[in-house]
Formats: C-alpha cells, structure tokens, sequence
C-alpha cells in the first residue's frame, strides 16, 4: 500500500479558494481564515434556473449560413437573439460561510490534510512558533450533507460562532440586484441557520449546532427544508467517513513519480475528484460543489460541452471511478428528447441533435454565443465519452441509451451539414470553440480541424458499436469517413519551418485559415487528442503535424488559461514529447495553481500571460479585497493534470496499451497501481533504474489485450494478451 502524504497549508489563507477543500458531491467545503476560522460551504445543484434561453424556433442551419455567407449580422441577430442587459440568466449559489472566533487572541496557524482519511486538523495559536498551540479538526459524512468541526468540549464551548449567507457576503450585493429576496434566519443558544429561496429553483437551508465538542454545520436542499439539526451519531458518522476513504483509496488508481509536483498534483487531484464525482450526487459542474461566497460563481459554475466538462470527467474511467459517472449519463439521458427537439428543428432532419456548449442542468442555454450553441463537436465528444464509458466497463445501458443515441444524432447533424465538392466531404459552415468569440467575421469557416475530428471520431464510434446494439451499417459511415479530411491545412508563410520538410503545410483552424494567435483552445489539434483520429506518427501525417506543434509553441502560451494546460501536456505526449509534457505540467502548478493548490482558469499573477489576476493594471492588487473577485477556481485543470499524469505511464492509442514507452529524462524510479484501460483491464507496474521491471494485468470481462512494454524481450512492437474473466496475469523482466 502507498503511504498517503500530509498536505500542508499555512494561515493566513485570504481567499476561500486559497483554503482546504473538503466534498462529498454535494456539500462543498474551503476551510481558510486570517485572525478566525472560516468554513465557506455551498451545495451543488443550488440552481437559479430564471433566464435560460434556446435555440428560437425558425432558427435553421441554412439561415444562419445564408446570413453568414451574406455577412448580415442583424440576420444573425435575429436568429440569436442577444439577453437584454441585466435580464437574469440560469447561474447556480454560493451557500455562506461558518465563522469562528477563538478567545485570547488565538488565530489559525496551520492546516494539514490527511489524504488517507479526509481529516482537516487545524493549528492554532499565537504565533507560528507558539509551543502552547491547540488543535481542532474538521470532518464531513462521507454522503450526508454534514461536517463537524471537533475539539476539547471545554474550549469549543468558549467559541464565538457566527453563520453568514452568501446573500450578505457577495460583491456588490449583487444577488439582491438578481431580485433574489434575503434569506429568513434564526438563532438560538447553541446555533443558528437560515434559508435562501430563490424565484425559480429549490430553496437552501444551511444551519449550525453546538453540540458538546462539536459544532456541526449541515446544508439541505429542496422544497421544505428543515430548520434545526437533529442529534447526531458523531462515532457513526466518523466510521463512515473512515470507510469510505479506505474503500477508496483501495479502489483507485495511485502512481508514484519521482518529481514533487507532479506527485502532488496527482494525489490532492484525486483526493478532489472523490468530492466532485459522485453517483449520489449531481453531475459536475466546472467548479463542482466548492463555489465562493464572496461573489455569484464565474460562467454560473454550469455544463461547458466543448472541453470542460470532458476534462472534468476524462481521469474517472482510468483512475477507477466509472460507476460515479452514472448521474452525468442520466442526465444526457433525460435531456435526449430536447437534444433531438433542437437539432430536428435546426437542421430539419429526422433524428438529428445539438447540444449547446454551455447549459443549466435542464439544458437550457446561458446566453446568445450562437458559435457555441451550433457546435456540434459538443454532442460528438459526450457521444465518444460514453462509447468509452462502455469501453472500460461493459455497460449496455450506457451504450443503448446514451452512446448509441448521442453519436447517432451527431452524425445526423454533421451529415446535414455536409456538401461535396468534388471527390470530397466539406463542412462550409463551422466553427473552431471560442476562435473569434461569437464575431461572424472571424469566428468561423469551411471545415474547422475540430469540427473534421469530431466527425471523424463519431464515425469510427458508431462503426464500432454497431454490431453490439443489432443494426446494419449505415453506407453513408464508410462514404464520408473515406472522403471527409482528417483537418484542414493552411500554408506555412510565416517562420522557418522547411527543416520539418517540404511543401510548409500545416494543420489551420479551418480550410486556409492559420492559427494566428495564442489561444486557449487546442481545437486544431483534435484529432491528435482528444479525438485521437490519426497516428502523429504516421508518414502520412508526421510532418504536418510537427510543423504544426512548431508553429503552436512559436505562438506560445500568453492566451492560455489554466483548463488548457494539461490539455497542452496530453497533445504532447501523443507525439512522443514527454518533457515538454512534464514541462507543463510544471507550468500548471507555477503559474495556474494557487498557494491553496486549487487549480485556476487566470494565472495566479501578472507579468507571464494574458489571463492573470488584474495585479499588474493594480500592482498592490492582493493586498485589496478586490483580489477576491478576479481569482475563477476551475476543477477541469486538476482533473486534467490527473489524466495527463495517468498517460504519461499508461496510454491507451488505436486499441493499443502503451506502457512508457518514453518517460522524461531523469525519471529512474516509478510505479502506477490500478490503472484501468479500455477492456475492463486493470494494470500494475514498476519501473527501477530506468526500466520496467513487472506488470500485473487483471481482466474483469476476459478477452485480448493488445500491448506495447518493454520488459527486456528484445522487442518493443506489440503482443497479444489473451485472458479470462477475473484472471490475473503477472510478467517480469527477462534476464536475457
């Protein structure tokens, strides 16, 4: 068993996503504090559901081609109506925040995370170097919407203990501006709550207890919350808690790298992921339960489809967590009759869908970004995401009930979309996520590189599943996966590239359009990853692709933001690159990564990238509470970090299981445990010096793994694995 670190914090943690986060996938806790103790606490699925808008009725793809093609932005317009200024649009709340005040002058020094069993102990004191400093610890049930803070009975009863509601705390009162009422507390002599009712959506009730050498804060969500905490069963509710982090840390994947960042990284990663990803509990979100208090959540904390909620959910399958993954599929399920309502009646075709890049969690649209709401990579990518989910688990009901009917109604899209022109397929109207924003004059083209993977992506996923789910192949699969392009090409005229090789092509945003800028979204890259449509290192592709990552690292890094890092890490290792891969890594938790190692969509400072924290226009900036407003915590970051870090070790290419084939230079000692790969195959294994020594491969279904792992054979080309259900199969390096 891998010992599990301590991670430490020092106090004073100034914001609430510089503190400690403890979840369970609904109750969302940051444990931070200056001169007192603060547990800012919110609840998932907290929704204000006002505002949410759609695609209008009469809305087509042809019209909005034609307006395009026209140039006609008040066509445009009116086929995407513009919010009014101030109307309110879907956005989920913070909850509020528990205070603690501790007699003497006694102010919280330290916090250590104990991975092993989710315990938060708390020092506090004087001074760092006070040697008559006290402890208290923090816990949460590890499904009910409870945590405790627990202490000596003698001193928790000299507390000062307050609750405040994210209503009185947020910037500008700007709930109240939403038309959002106050919320109705109460108090009495051991605690205190209130509820928060909002016009469209369930009311929240968060409430505090003093009970003995506890005080126990609990939220509840619904129609009738309660107004008081019933006695609770503290030993029970630690056991529980216990079990759940052993039975965990049993079941998930763990690594061990001989680098401290990335390590780091990896293991406060997963550490989040149990409190973001749970079956009983809401799909996450971008910031999953963890929301501040000081202002309205960034982007309301909804669903973004065209990379973010990918990221947040890409580490589960191989870490270990696919059965969690069971709320995000019940929600596409009982989306799908409003995902096929919109594309039927947008692309007027039988059986088409859309799903809008960004959604409350009954699919209604944030606001007017027309781009983003026609882009059907969207549905491709959740299509191929639970394509995968099969692949790893052997779940029919996925497969019928989601995969199968989410890439059929992408390929319907996409097909109404497509022309020929001459021997070949063209998209003539689509887009690359977030090039351009929503200007018409910029922002699309014929055949975006994205839009080209996903279909591509989609095709080979309904090819595959076909025979599982009972139905003929559709012609029309072979036809344009034959005589679509894999991307689109620009011509290489700026830079000196021609020692990659001749003619200067390289992979553009769409047909002739080259990246021009730095950018956040590695959209042009898909079909490297995430779509994984092509072999970088195929002749046929080998080339352009260099040029292509040549010309993207030329343009550097000054546009990105946090979620695109890792993403960046990933494309890299799929071209054999595994040190400009740990490279950034590093720039992640540099750069995109606060003191409270939450991961951030602005870099934490100025002075490196354009996304920054506002400190170079206001250089005392931090020392302001306005800083509080410019910091967006984001888990599609960390979670990405982890599934960077997983392929880095374990890489699943084209049905095929490479096990690092290349690691960064220095990396001698390592080992992974646990690591699932598609198959239902579960694998183990160590490197010393520098080589692999042993892998353990553990089959739930049965049946051939193909792989590619140099344990001193004289080979490195691939061999075939043949098992049985639930059989073990152990190899070591050969003495030859």
């Amino acid at each position: 068993m891998i010992p599990m670190p301590l991670l430490v914090w020092d106090f004073p943690l100034t914001r609430p996503h510089a503190g400690v986060a403890l979840g369970n996938g609904k109750q969302g806790l940051l444990i931070w504090g200056e001169s007192s103790l603060l547990l800012t606490v919110a609840r998932a699925g907290f929704w204000d559901r006002r505002g949410g808008s759609t695609i209008p009725e009469g809305t087509t793809f042809s019209k909005v081609r034609e307006a395009l093609l026209k140039k006609d932005e008040e066509e445009l317009d009116r086929l995407f109506p513009k919010r009014k200024p101030g109307a309110p649009f879907p956005q989920q709340y913070g909850g509020g925040r528990l205070e603690i005040r501790f007699p003497d002058g006694l102010r919280p020094l330290s916090a250590s995370l104990d991975l092993a069993t989710g315990t938060v102990e708390v020092r506090v004191g004087l001074h760092e170097d006070d040697e008559h400093s006290r402890t208290l610890q923090v816990k949460q049930h590890p499904s009910e919407e409870i945590c405790w803070i627990e202490a000596d009975e003698d001193w928790v009863q000299s507390w000062h203990v307050c609750l405040h509601s994210a209503y009185d705390l947020v910037k500008d009162g700007e709930m109240g501006a939403l038309d959002v009422s106050p919320p109705e507390t109460w108090s009495n002599a051991c605690g205190g709550g209130f509820v928060q009712r909002i016009p469209q959506g369930d009311s929240l009730a968060v409430v505090w207890d003093r009970l003995g050498g506890h005080v126990v804060l609990a939220t509840e969500l619904g129609v009738g919350v309660r107004a008081a905490i019933c006695e609770v069963d503290f030993r029970a509710a630690d056991a529980a808690r216990r079990d759940y982090w052993s039975r965990y840390w049993e079941s998930a994947a763990r690594v061990t790298v001989p680098d401290e960042v990335v390590q780091r990284q990896f293991d406060y990663g997963l550490f989040r992921q149990a409190g973001l990803i749970r079956r009983d509990a809401p799909p996450a979100t971008l910031q999953g339960p963890w929301m501040e208090d000081t202002r309205i959540p960034p982007w309301s904390n909804d669903y973004h489809f065209n990379i973010n909620v990918e990221l947040v959910y890409g580490a589960a399958l191989a870490t270990g967590q696919a059965r969690e993954m069971q709320p995000l599929w019940d929600m596409l399920r009982s989306w799908m009759p409003r995902l096929r309502e919109l594309g039927e009646n947008f692309y007027q075709v039988p059986g088409a869908m859309i799903l809008p890049h960004a959604v409350d969690d009954r699919c209604q649209m944030m606001g007017s970004f027309w781009a983003g709401a026609i882009d059907q990579a969207c549905i491709a990518w959740m299509g191929r995401m639970a394509h995968q989910y099969y692949d790893f688990t052997g779940d029919e009901t996925v497969l019928r009930e989601v995969a199968w009917p989410l890439l059929i109604g992408a390929f319907e899209g996409f097909f109404a979309m497509l022309e020929e022109q001459g021997e070949s397929y063209s998209l003539p109207v689509s887009v690359s996520p977030e090039f351009g924003g929503s200007d018409p004059q910029r922002c699309w083209g014929l055949d975006a590189s994205f839009q080209l993977a996903a279909l591509h992506t989609t095709i080979r996923s309904l090819r595959s599943l076909a025979p599982l789910v009972g139905v003929p192949e559709d012609p029309r699969w072979a036809d344009v996966a034959e005589r679509l392009p894999h991307y689109s090409l620009s011509d290489a005229t700026t830079g000196s590239y021609g020692w990659i090789g001749e003619p200067r092509k390289r992979i553009a945003l769409w047909e002739g359009h080259d990246l021009t800028e730095s950018h956040r979204h590695h959209s042009h890259l898909a079909s490297i990853f995430p779509f994984c449509t092509i072999d970088p290192f195929d002749p046929t592709h080998q080339k352009v692709v260099a040029r292509s990552l040549n010309h993207w690292n030329t343009l550097g890094a000054g546009n990105w933001t946090g979620w695109c890092v890792p993403w960046a890490s990933i494309i890299c290792l799929r071209c054999g690159l595994p040190d400009a891969a740990l490279s950034w890594l590093h720039l992640l938790a540099e750069a995109f990564t606060n003191e409270g190692h939450a991961t951030l969509h602005n870099a934490d400072g100025a002075g490196v990238f354009g996304w920054d924290d506002g400190s170079l226009a206001w250089p005392d900036h931090r020392k302001g509470s306005d800083y509080l407003y410019h910091e967006v915590m984001q888990m599609d970051a960390a979670m990405g970090a982890v599934s960077a870090i997983i392929e880095l070790l374990v890489s699943f290419r084209n049905g095929t299981v490479h096990i690092a084939n290349r690691l960064p230079k220095g990396w001698r000692e390592l080992s992974f445990y646990r690591v699932r790969v598609e198959g239902g195959f579960c694998l183990s294994g160590a490197y010393r010096h520098g080589r692999l020594e042993e892998l353990t491969i553990v089959s739930s279904r049965g049946g051939a793994l193909r792989l590619v792992a140099d344990l001193g054979a004289g080979r490195t080309e691939p061999v075939v694995i043949s098992t049985q259900a639930e059989e073990t199969s152990h190899f070591r390096r050969s003495e030859q």
